[in-house]
C-alpha cells in the first residue's frame, strides 16, 4: 500500500497534535510549555498543509487557526522570556 504525501503530512501531523494532547493531559507539558506550543504548531501546519493537498477545506480552516492560535502563543511565549 502506498500512501499519498497528503496522507503521510496529515498522519504525522495528527499524531502530534495526539502527542501534545496527551501530554498535557498527563500533566508532563503544560499549555505554556515551549514543548507544548511547538508540537502544536507543527502538527497543525502539517495537518493544515495535508487538509491543502487534499483539496479538504473544512480541516483546513480547522488546522490554519489552530496553527495560528499556536503562533500567537509561540510569539506570546518568546516576548514574556525576554
Amino acid at each position: 500500500m502506498q500512501f499519498s504525501l497528503g496522507e503521510i503530512l496529515g498522519s504525522v501531523g495528527v499524531a502530534l497534535l495526539l502527542l501534545a494532547f496527551l501530554m498535557n493531559l498527563l500533566k508532563k507539558w503544560g499549555q505554556d510549555s515551549l514543548l507544548y506550543i511547538l508540537i502544536n504548531t507543527i502538527g497543525s501546519g502539517l495537518a493544515c498543509s495535508s487538509s491543502v493537498l487534499i483539496h479538504f477545506f473544512p480541516f483546513i480552516i480547522l488546522e490554519g487557526i489552530w496553527m495560528l492560535v499556536s503562533l500567537i502563543a509561540l510569539a506570546k511565549y518568546f516576548k514574556h522570556r525576554n
